[in-house]
């Protein structure tokens, strides 16, 4: 768009810190989402993290880390050639499971290369009829949030006609298996084989097996292991057995309802074997024989279990090891495991993919790159505290996708650049541009740092965010700029798209809220800057809304606040861009306060289109710039009933973003 020549007065930089005192002096919402993780019961160690995390823990997160597939391509995969060509890659890959994968010949290996996260996506991804098998050498690898079932050959219970296992390995390091559910195969469930090191096995569920999970087949005393809350229901034995372990941690899990078939000696819970270090803490047997034994000439150290209905070996000797010598850890109470287990292992409908910046991609552009054309599922991308000097497009082939700051305030995680329109046209000005649908950013802030009072260009427009995507949300965040700072568009003039702004700050002095969408700005902080004008320092919104359109830009329940002069700044201007007369602006403010800087007049004409031919009014607004004058439209109460949060964003698909909070 574009603008009469204007300057603003220099400012003193731009402090972030500011922003979050002002709004916090102002009572709005500027707090961030900080992963704080629920306290430990007495006695027991500080949690390290939530239930479910995207973070190794245990012997897999040292000596350099599990991190799988980070940092490659995320793909999505619902048939075995494509798992199986993306899992045996040599590049590093997130491979999304969508649905079931049935494999076949029946009984199949699909081999996992290094540098591979394998997930199901939601609760419903499932490997059938197959095994994953990772060779001598494969590293790096995460397995998550997947069922695994169904290779069990009739009348072959003891798995001596056939070796389908749910997941095999052999002299591999780094691997993590969390979250799965592993049913009915044909030998062992879980198999972790021949000195594999580095190897954290949580929150999975074992049932319906004979031979559930063993470790060992060496001679060589060098696995170290970590097994906590998971769940074996309905097995026989090796839950697990760990044979010539250097150091097995086992603690928080559920062994119940063991196979009752009368067997004295291969019926059991947990086995120390060889010369294995066993220690267990914190766990339950319920209705378990020998719930856990040692060799001879192995150790276990035992504390804080519950036994109930079990019969049997309860061997203890030997110190074995101190696991907080190597990691820190959760431990929660036994008598809380069953209920604990139940309820979070196996897979889980909002474990997804979570892509994390700096940690597995340099940028955020680089994370955005990395999500699949044609997502169907939710992708976060968790972004790190930091100043990123990026510009950054979401093409409308990405949709959902969650951007995210995981600092404590919005204002700890700032993504920045400097581009004025005089370069590249208002929208390549844009420091982020939204092309994608159904994409929400929370607790970040966006910035064009453009300094218009510095230099003299005939484009100082300087976009922090512009949107064409339908159905976006901005959450606790930040848009800090001059001239255009937030352009909420669409795809074109008759399509509808629909933008929801809640506990935010928006800046900026000519037109910094502007475009056609359907816009929504709830329990907000808006700051009209100064540029250092006595009568006219800038407009606050234009809207091109579609004369098709009953609803443009909603402004609700906020504050507008200035440093501006009293009586120098508007509410707004229409725009119709290139002159398109059904571009009839829609702007309703209501419910807010408005500060002594706006006009008596607050509406003004723009490029020979009068603001009186457009839709702009207020209703119930409040404080020193609200006074009704002959030219501020008010809105009747029976028309204000229909003029709502609701109202506005409802669409044809009954969309609420604002039902949630």
């Amino acid at each position: 768009m574009t603008h009469p020549h204007s300057k603003r007065l220099p400012r003193p930089g731009v402090a972030l810190a500011a922003v979050a005192a002002l709004v916090g002096a102002l009572g709005l919402g500027a707090t961030g989402e900080a992963g704080a993780a629920e306290p430990a019961p007495a006695g027991m160690s500080a949690p390290a993290a939530a239930r479910w995390t995207d973070q190794a823990h245990g012997f897999a997160s040292l000596a350099g880390g599990t991190t799988g597939g980070a940092g490659g391509k995320v793909v999505t995969v619902t048939d075995q050639a494509s798992l199986a060509k993306y899992a045996a890659a040599e590049e590093p890959y997130v491979i999304r499971v969508a649905g079931t994968v049935a494999v076949e010949p029946f009984g199949s290996d699909v081999v996992v290369a290094s540098n591979k996260t394998i997930i199901g996506v939601g609760d419903t991804g499932e490997i059938v009829h197959g095994e994953l098998h990772l060779n001598p050498g494969t590293h790096n690898v995460i397995i998550r949030n997947l069922t695994i079932r169904d290779s069990y050959v009739e009348g072959d219970w003891d798995g001596k006609t056939s070796d389908f296992d749910a997941i095999q390995m052999d002299t591999v390091h780094h691997v993590w298996i969390d979250h799965n559910r592993f049913t009915h195969m044909g030998d062992g469930l879980l198999d972790i084989r021949k000195d594999s090191q580095y190897v954290t096995v949580s929150y999975n569920q074992f049932s319906n097996h004979n031979k559930a999970f063993g470790i060992g087949w060496t001679a060589n005393v060098q696995t170290q292991i970590t097994i906590d809350h998971n769940w074996f229901t309905g097995t026989k034995q090796r839950n697990p057995s760990a044979d010539n372990c250097a150091y097995a941690h086992l603690y928080n899990n559920y062994i119940s309802a063991q196979v009752a078939d009368g067997d004295p000696v291969w019926t059991y819970g947990n086995w120390s074997r060889g010369h294995s270090k066993m220690v267990i803490e914190n766990s339950y047997y319920d209705r378990v024989q020998h719930p856990y034994q040692a060799d001879a000439t192995a150790e276990l150290v035992e504390r804080g279990s519950i036994l109930r209905k079990t019969s049997g070996r309860t061997d203890e000797w030997g110190a074995a090891f101190d696991p907080r010598d190597f990691y820190d850890y959760r431990l929660d109470r036994a008598a809380a495991v069953p209920a604990l287990v139940e309820k979070f292992s196996g897979p889980q409908r909002r474990i997804g993919v979570t892509l994390d910046v700096p940690g597995a991609y340099p940028t955020v552009q680089a994370a955005v790159d990395a999500v699949p054309d044609g997502n169907d599922v939710p992708v976060t991308i968790a972004v790190a505290p930091g100043t990123y000097r990026e510009k950054v497009f979401i093409p409308a082939t990405r949709p959902k996708i969650l951007l995210r700051g995981t600092g404590h305030d919005r204002s700890d995680t700032v993504i920045v650049h400097d581009t004025p329109a005089e370069y590249g046209g208002s929208t390549g000005s844009a420091t982020v541009r939204i092309a994608a649908n159904d994409v929400t950013a929370r607790n970040l802030t966006f910035s064009n740092d453009f300094d218009e009072a510095a230099v003299e260009l005939k484009g100082e427009q300087a976009l922090a965010m512009k949107t064409t995507g339908d159905r976006i949300v901005f959450e606790n965040t930040a848009f800090l700029g001059n001239q255009d700072t937030l352009m909420t568009d669409s795809p074109k003039l008759n399509v509808i798209s629909r933008v929801y702004v809640r506990d935010s700050y928006i800046e900026g002095d000519v037109d910094f809220i502007y475009g056609r969408a359907t816009t929504v700005i709830e329990r907000s902080v808006i700051k009209a800057l100064s540029r250092g004008s006595a009568t006219n320092n800038g407009y606050i919104t234009a809207a091109s809304t579609w004369t098709g359109n009953p609803y443009g830009f909603l402004i609700t329940r906020s504050k507008i606040v200035s440093d501006a002069p009293a009586g120098s700044f508007h509410l707004g201007r229409p725009w119709h861009p290139g002159g398109e007369p059904n571009a009839v602006a829609q702007v309703l403010i209501r419910d807010t306060r408005l500060p002594a800087a706006i006009k008596a007049s607050p509406w003004t004409d723009m490029s020979g289109f009068s603001w009186k031919d457009a839709r702009f009014t207020e209703y119930q607004n409040y404080g020193p710039g609200s006074a009704v004058t002959q030219d501020r439209p008010q809105m009747s109460d029976e028309d204000a009933r229909t003029h709502t949060v609701t109202a506005y964003l409802k669409g044809s698909d009954n969309w609420a973003p604002h039902a949630r909070h």
